[in-house]
């Protein structure tokens, strides 16, 4: 650390309180904007927040004459939740806040708050927040926030690195938010194509229930029915609503059951080019099993077996499309948590066009799919890229090399 650098508390630099409580009863709809760990969280990523609770006017009157309320260049910091998110005061800011949900870091010295906001993202200072959580779910106090160690050089030092990182920040949000966007184009430059299937049909296709060119076999729900204490860490594959993704069956947490107790189910046995799909908790989910040619089924999934006449291929597409949402949407049941049974399910209303067509759609989708995956992977290392050098800016920053 260079010369004229100081390890301090945060304690020695600031006031450090919470506010005064503030019953639910008193929270209302309009009034003085009233914040929590949420809303600090908010401010801190966009910069403003929609508001949903308020106090009165004469209550913010009286705490601010009794108690004090935030001024400009004072610290919020996050107490539950995510811990230690920060936002500095501005100038023209009116709010309360709730007691325990956030810290109060009332300015006190020429420290630089926008320094100690940057200081609060580095590893210097998550490494104290984070270690302080502990197994339980963790909070960060006025005790711990007091007791918080941060580097700090000579003011005029404070300045020139903020004036560094806002410029670098600037530049890492901006190439960001590029990344993002390209990414939300690729994938709906897909969907569009996905959906454009369905509107522009031509000729030749027939409108069929999904029952008329498949089968659906429910998993064994009688007494054979694998419990927990039955799940092996070897064996045939149990899948469930957990392991089905769009590009097919997730091994990486799979459960399994004995070869003898597979051998008891009566029904939810798959084959290779079976298509799963979830029946209730993650409705509408599903995958194909490809080339898997043993496993058996939990009781919230289905079997769909398509028949000769309709691809596996084509009948994923469908599944992905809004018809197949819509049909969801007009066939589920409850409230509290929406499902489907089988024969629900065998009812939805399938646009089918001939077998040639349907290779045609599943090679070119197939194509688009592969380099829609190829931009997500590119603008996700992009994306992981920025965060290392967001991290490493700040690590510089506050090990006095920048």
């Amino acid at each position: 650390m260079k010369a004229q650098w100081q390890i301090r508390k945060l304690g020695e630099l600031f006031d450090i309180a919470s506010s005064k409580r503030v019953f639910r009863s008193e929270w209302k709809r309009n009034g003085v904007p009233f914040y929590r760990a949420r809303e600090i969280v908010k401010l801190a990523k966009q910069g403003f927040v929609d508001n949903e609770l308020f106090i009165s006017q004469e209550m913010f009157d009286q705490y601010s004459a009794k108690y004090g309320i935030p001024q400009e260049g004072d610290i919020m910091v996050t107490g539950v939740g995510t811990l230690g998110i920060c936002y500095v005061v501005r100038k023209n800011d009116k709010f309360y806040f709730k007691d325990g949900n956030i810290i109060w870091l009332k300015k006190t010295s020429n420290t630089n708050s926008r320094f100690v906001e940057y200081a609060f993202q580095s590893d210097f200072l998550r490494k104290q927040i984070d270690d302080s959580v502990g197994a339980t779910v963790g909070t960060y106090t006025i005790i711990k926030a007091k007791n918080t160690l941060i580097p700090l050089p000579p003011a005029l030092e404070q300045q020139r690195i903020v004036g560094i990182l806002d410029k670098a920040m600037e530049g890492i949000a901006t190439a960001r938010a590029n990344a993002e966007t390209n990414l939300q184009n690729a994938n709906a430059l897909y969907e569009s194509h996905l959906q454009a299937v369905f509107t522009q049909r031509g000729k030749g296709w027939n409108e069929m229930p999904l029952g008329a060119f498949c089968s659906f076999e429910n998993g064994d729900r009688g007494a054979n029915y694998p419990s927990k204490s039955a799940r092996t860490s070897t064996g045939v594959p149990f899948i469930n609503a957990g392991h089905l993704t769009h590009d097919g069956i997730d091994f990486s947490s799979m459960d399994y059951i004995s070869r003898e107790r597979f051998n008891l189910l009566g029904a939810g046995k798959i084959c290779p080019g079976d298509i799963l799909f979830c029946l209730r908790g993650s409705l509408g989910k599903f995958a194909s099993v490809g080339k898997l040619s043993e496993g058996a089924i939990a009781s919230s999934l289905v079997i769909v077996r398509p028949h000769k006449s309709v691809l596996n291929g084509f009948l994923l597409v469908y599944f992905r499309s809004r018809l197949c949402a819509d049909m969801i949407d007009r066939f589920k049941n409850g409230a509290a948590q929406p499902n489907l049974s089988a024969k629900s399910l065998s009812k939805f209303v399938v646009p089918v066009p001939p077998l040639s067509e349907q290779t045609s759609i599943v090679s070119r989708l197939g194509t688009l799919s592969a380099e829609t995956q190829r931009l997500e992977s590119l603008y996700e290392r992009k994306l992981d890229v920025l965060d290392a050098l967001k991290k490493s800016l700040l690590n510089q920053a506050f090990t006095g090399q920048l």
